[in-house]
């Protein structure tokens, strides 16, 4: 037996090849060597809350129970849609929790992942914000003041680039080289009035064009059968 204990979403490690690592009760299993071989898992069909550890039916929002669904401010609709961050009008629901999280420096980016995507995360959160969407480079645009601003900025931008990834075509390897910096550069020019107007209301200081950053690229682990059944990681 390789371990036991209560699963919780893998840790990811930037490196020549992604490195994917499984925490499994006290211990984090490395998932990489495991590659091409045969793996069993069983449970014991018990549920628990991720937040507060209660036993539940029934799992929501990727672990929560159902009050900490309803009452966490993770799982408030302003996490997928941080145009919605209402931490200024005071009702986010744990006004400690909004400062650690919304209101610390966050990057808006340009991805690709099954195509040219844009998105937003926490300054803290690069590469694994990346890692965990599955691109095979990504790049920063702006470096923002909070969580709000950058959700302004990501729905301006969405209206030329995407902000969703069609999951089953990258898993299949089907996403196209992109020229990020190129790519980069054409949105900035398409949203420069939007752009402008952002700064106006929000003041020059409460971002940074992050135009002399380059592309970083990712490889995954992937086995490929060749002709001779060989193994190989795909880029």
């Amino acid at each position: 037996m390789i371990g036991s204990g209560r699963v919780r979403k893998m840790r990811s490690e930037a490196g020549a090849v992604v490195n994917y690592y499984l925490p499994l009760g006290e211990e984090e299993i490395p998932l990489n060597p495991l590659l091409g071989e045969k793996i069993s898992l069983s449970t014991d069909g018990s549920i628990r809350c991720i937040a507060c550890g209660r036993s539940s039916k029934k799992s929501f929002n990727q672990g929560y129970c159902y009050p900490c669904f309803r009452d966490l401010p993770q799982c408030d609709r302003c996490i997928v849609r941080p145009e919605l961050c209402h931490y200024h009008h005071g009702s986010c629901r744990d006004a400690a929790w909004g400062e650690r999280h919304c209101l610390q420096e966050h990057v808006v980016y340009l991805a690709n992942t099954s195509g040219l995507k844009v998105g937003i995360t926490r300054a803290t959160q690069i590469p694994t914000r990346w890692i965990d969407q599955g691109a095979t480079a990504a790049i920063p645009i702006f470096r923002v003041r909070e969580r709000l601003l950058s959700g302004e900025i990501e729905v301006a931008l969405k209206a030329y680039v995407a902000d969703k990834t069609a999951w089953q075509r990258m898993l299949k390897g089907e996403g196209a080289a992109v020229d990020l910096l190129q790519a980069r550069q054409q949105l900035l020019q398409q949203c420069a009035d939007v752009l402008a107007e952002v700064v106006s209301r929000w003041g020059e200081d409460a971002l940074q064009l992050q135009d002399g950053e380059q592309p970083q690229r990712f490889n995954y682990p992937m086995i490929l059968k060749s002709a001779v059944d060989r193994c190989t990681y795909l880029s």
